[in-house]
């Protein structure tokens, strides 16, 4: 399931008319939010927890990662506050991009863990004509953005799998990071990770230097391949797309009890992942349906 697909599902429509025309007291929400949360004992107050609810949030640092893509930093509402998100879950965005009369919805994966306090942090991508995108790369330190509670994608439970195989292609890397990330700090869950990381070219080979640090850190447990379809002369990386040939390489031959997460451009997705009366890369593979999660 895309995170296209839970937005539409999260109906987001209502929420967006009673914004417009409610006027809802986000600093009261706010408050009333974190109010809750510290009501658990020996526990740091959590930000996105219980039911629906929104809270605005500063922007702390905004910093350019590549051409197209930066790294923003919102500080949380307390310094000891972390956002509680569970793994692979993301945060409807609000945006009013100037000249907008109505406010863009939008989902997006922090790439910051949940239990880092102070900050959550997002990696985002501008597209073309893209009103969301433009209007968060436009934010400086101090503006605000508005979000929402968040939309839960799959529910991993520790030690689900001796082995997982992550591929993304582009932006879908951030829930594809987080679940890596999720799973490689908690020191109870042993799963090992292969990640499979397809793009255009080299500076958007993005979390790099996070991707090289769980290799220093947990050799053998994770491995990461970058495939890049338009390398630069001289690139260390190599150059192609994540193609059936590729995945037989480097990925693990599948078994009965292993998982594949996919997340990345439609036509990527749609080539892995193939449809009902059409088996995609993966299938052919040997890999069963039910072995497969698309974000």
């Amino acid at each position: 399931m895309s995170w296209g697909l839970q937005l539409r599902q999260a109906r987001p429509a209502p929420i967006i008319a009673s914004l417009a025309a409610g006027g809802i007291g986000f600093g009261i929400m706010a408050k009333l939010i974190m109010g809750n949360a510290s009501a658990e004992s020996n526990a740091p107050p959590k930000v996105f927890k219980g039911g629906p609810a929104f809270v605005s949030l500063p922007l702390e640092s905004s910093e350019d990662v590549n051409h197209n893509t930066k790294r923003l930093r919102f500080r949380l509402p307390q310094a000891d506050a972390v956002s509680g998100l569970t793994l692979t879950s993301a945060l409807l965005t609000v945006s009013w991009p100037k000249g907008s009369w109505l406010p863009v919805p939008r989902p997006y994966t922090p790439v910051s863990a949940s239990d880092e306090p102070g900050f959550l942090e997002l990696l985002v991508k501008k597209y073309p004509n893209g009103k969301a995108s433009t209007h968060l790369h436009s934010l400086e330190p101090g503006q605000t953005l508005l979000f929402a509670a968040p939309l839960k994608g799959y529910q991993w439970k520790s030690n689900s799998h001796p082995h997982i195989t992550l591929i993304a292609g582009g932006a879908g890397i951030t829930p594809i990071y987080q679940l890596a990330q999720g799973i490689l700090r908690n020191p109870d869950d042993k799963t090992a990770i292969t990640l499979v990381f397809g793009v255009n070219s080299d500076a958007d080979v993005l979390l790099r230097k996070e991707f090289e640090q769980f290799s220093k850190e947990f050799p053998g447990r994770f491995k990461a391949v970058y495939t890049v379809s338009h390398p630069i002369e001289g690139s260390p990386f190599r150059k192609g797309y994540v193609t059936k040939e590729l995945l037989e390489a480097v990925v693990p031959p599948p078994v009965q009890d292993t998982k594949v997460f996919v997340c990345g451009p439609p036509a990527m997705e749609a080539s892995l992942v193939g449809k009902k009366r059409s088996p995609g890369v993966l299938e052919q593979l040997g890999y069963k349906r039910n072995q497969i999660h698309q974000f």
